[in-house]
Formats: structure tokens, sequence, C-alpha cells
């Protein structure tokens, strides 16, 4: 059982940002529309879903070799196109099935796991591979899926969102880059990982234009090339270590922080008690204490589902209430019960999520990560509680947080970990 041990801590000290969790899944799943060596710098080494990712590049026949801070791939044989995996699932295969289709005309994944975070189904992934003229069926717990036709290639088309699905954008960017013709992406979801992604496959060769939250125009390619790139910063760890630096009452500098990612957030925040100096690509936290916010999630630029659980805890260590609104996963307050056991008030009125905040007077508990988010905003809270925190299930946090315990020992925390 793996799992975190928190004493009450203050933070103080230099964090620099990892390659995005949101990202680099997505670059690695690009890696499979060339036989070229790609290699990715600035990557997140320890995440768990990334390691899961290469695992799964590995059993369809990409060599990969992981070191210091990059990782370099490498196809020396032919791909097989089915990728039989028994180990814990990612969401990201569907994006592999869209790449496996898109350069090989067919492809046989598992059905994808990841978060449970309400309603995420992959209807809308059936619906742009289907689209672009893939047949798509389910045997067992598999997707699998066919190109009839000629040479087996996708086709170019106009897609058309009914919501604005981070993962149906890129699939539609990913499938659309080796289709014949162009594919039209209408009401797509643009933010800062979909804008890393689509600079990643035009340095590969593709040809893809950004015509803000309106439309992406993917004009399909033959081949891609090789690439040498450096992955984004990961503004969920950027938030997470700013909400820990006023939570703890510490005074960190942040490095490498994406500040024009999180314009929304930040005004939340300084307008809600934090007190932020920028320079260049850095942040001190210093000072400052938690006041109540009221947030509702959104599209790129609001402020991310993920974001919520940190500030929820954010809000925990504020006197007097707050309110959090999450319009994408409506289901997504399982955690507050996990928060309760520390003593975090709340209560949930409809789609609201109302935190009765005192000053952050939270006592040590057994609790238990639920999910990735949800894991990080216990660990925030156990850093400002009296006495013990035990985070049962702590390898969720590991899922998306490089070298977490290690950068917090190095800010002062005093946390263990246990396998």
């Amino acid at each position: 059982m793996c799992r975190m041990i928190f004493e009450p801590s203050r933070l103080e000290g230099e964090v620099r940002l990892s390659g995005a969790k949101n990202s680099v899944l997505k670059l690695l799943t690009a890696s499979i529309l060339t036989s070229s060596k790609v290699e990715l710098k600035n990557y997140p080494e320890t995440l768990l879903d990334a390691g899961i990712h290469v695992g799964m590049l590995e059993k369809l026949g990409k060599s990969c070799h992981v070191s210091m801070g990059r990782i370099v791939i490498e196809e020396s044989q032919d791909l097989t196109t089915k990728l039989t995996w028994d180990d814990r699932s990612i969401r990201n295969t569907l994006l592999m099935l869209g790449a496996l289709t898109t350069r090989f005309g067919s492809a046989k994944v598992p059905l994808p796991g990841g978060c449970k975070l309400g309603d995420r189904s992959f209807d809308l992934h059936v619906m742009v591979l289907e689209r672009l003229g893939a047949r798509v069926s389910e045997e067992g717990d598999y997707l699998v899926t066919e190109v009839i036709g000629e040479g087996k290639r996708l086709k170019g088309t106009d897609i058309h969102l009914p919501i604005r699905s981070t993962g149906a954008t890129e699939n539609a960017i990913i499938a659309g880059s080796l289709a014949i013709g162009t594919t039209t992406i209408w009401n797509p979801h643009i933010r800062p990982e979909i804008i890393d992604l689509v600079n990643f496959l035009n340095t590969m060769g593709a040809d893809i234009h950004v015509y803000g939250q309106e439309r992406i125009v993917v004009n399909g390619v033959d081949s891609l090339d090789g690439i040498a790139y450096t992955v984004m910063p990961d503004n969920m760890e950027a938030i997470t270590w700013l909400a820990a630096a006023v939570t703890t009452k510490g005074d960190v500098e942040i490095v490498n922080f994406p500040k024009k990612d999180l314009e929304v957030a930040l005004i939340q925040l300084e307008s809600s008690g934090a007190k932020l100096y920028f320079n260049d690509d850095r942040v001190i936290v210093r000072g400052g204490r938690c006041l109540p916010l009221e947030i509702s999630t959104g599209p790129h630029p609001g402020i991310n589902s993920d974001v919520q659980p940190i500030l929820a805890a954010y809000a925990a260590c504020a006197n007097g209430q707050s309110t959090i609104v999450d319009l994408r996963f409506p289901g997504r307050y399982g955690y507050v019960e996990q928060m309760a056991k520390l003593g975090v008030k709340y209560e949930i009125t409809g789609n609201a999520l109302k935190i009765l905040g005192h000053g952050g007077k939270l006592k040590g508990a057994e609790v238990k990560a639920v999910d990735l988010r949800a894991g990080a905003a216990l660990a925030l809270c156990g850093m400002v509680s009296d006495g013990q925190t035990i985070i049962n299930d702590a390898w969720q946090i590991l899922r998306g947080y490089d070298k977490f315990v290690s950068k917090l020992q190095a800010l002062g925390a005093h946390v263990t970990l246990e396998d």
C-alpha cells in the first residue's frame, strides 16, 4: 500500500516546475505518428502515468530510453497495431487509438482508464474517428478500428464538437494530421496543452492552424519527421505549489512559471489573499493569507476543473464561506468526504460546493486519495493539520506530480513516502 505521511509544515525555498503531465502524455502518443526518433526534454520521468504510457509504447514496438529529465523514443522494428495490456490503463489509450488508426489504418487498444470524474464516456472519440472514415467497434475490453478504402487512410472532413472536449480535440488533431485532405475541427477546446501538441506536430512537419476557439484546420500530410522538443511546464503543478505556499504561510520561489497560462486563476488567488511577485519566468509567493473565494470552472482561459480540489484546500484555510462550481464535471466533489475527516466543513447545494472555512484549524487523520488532484488537495490540508495525516492510495498523487515528495522535502515539508 502506497501512502504519504504528513506533519505540520511551512514551505520555504525554490522549486522548479517539471514538464506538464497533461501535455507530455499527448506528445508520447504523437510519437506513434512517425518512425523517426523523437526526443522530449523537460520530461517528468517519475510520473506513474508517463511510465504506464512508455510501457505501452514499448509493447507496440517502440524503444524508449529515459535519463536525466529526457526521453528518446525510437522505432527499430515494425509496430503492432494491437496493444495488449494487462496493467493499469490510462485514458490516453483513446488517443493511441487515433494515432495508430491514422498511421496504419487499423488499431485495437484497451478501453480507457484514468480518474473517474463523473461522466467521461468516449462517445466523442468514436464520433471523431467515424467522421474521418474509420469503423469503430468494441470487442470485450477493447476498442477496435478499421479503415476501409483507398490506402486504408482516414479522410479529412468537418468535425463539429457538441462540447469543448479536450480529448476529442486532441484526437481529431492527431488523427487528422496524417489523413487525406483537410480536417476542420469546429468548437475545439483551446488550452495550453492543445497548443503544445499543435506546436509539436507542426515542428514534425504537420500543417495545423488554430483560429481561436472557433476552429482548428488540419491539412493532412503523408508523413511526419523526428523531433527534439521541450515539454511545456506543468501549470497544475504551478498552482499546487502556489496554493501550498500560501496555506502554509511559506516563502516559495517557483521557477519556470507559466504565468500567461494561468491568468484567470491568478486573478482569483490574488483577490483571495495570495501575495505574488513576478520576475521573468518565476514567481515568489511571500506573505498573504487565505481569504474566501468564489469560482466556477470552465474552458480555457477559465479555471480548469483540475484546479478546484486545490482551491478547496485553499478555501479550508480561509475564514468564511467559499463557493466552488464545477461546470465540466458536476460530480467531482467526492474528495470533500475525505477532507471532512481532517475537519473541513462543507455543504453541497445543487452543483455548488460550499467550504465553510475556519482558518485552517484542521486535525490530522487517515484519509484516502480518491483521484490525482484530490490527493494533492489532501496533501495541502495535511501540512496545515495538527498532528499526523496519513494519505492512503498516495500513488494517485504520483500519477501526475514529478518528484513530488523530494520537492516537498527540499522545501522543508515533513513528509515521508511508504510503499
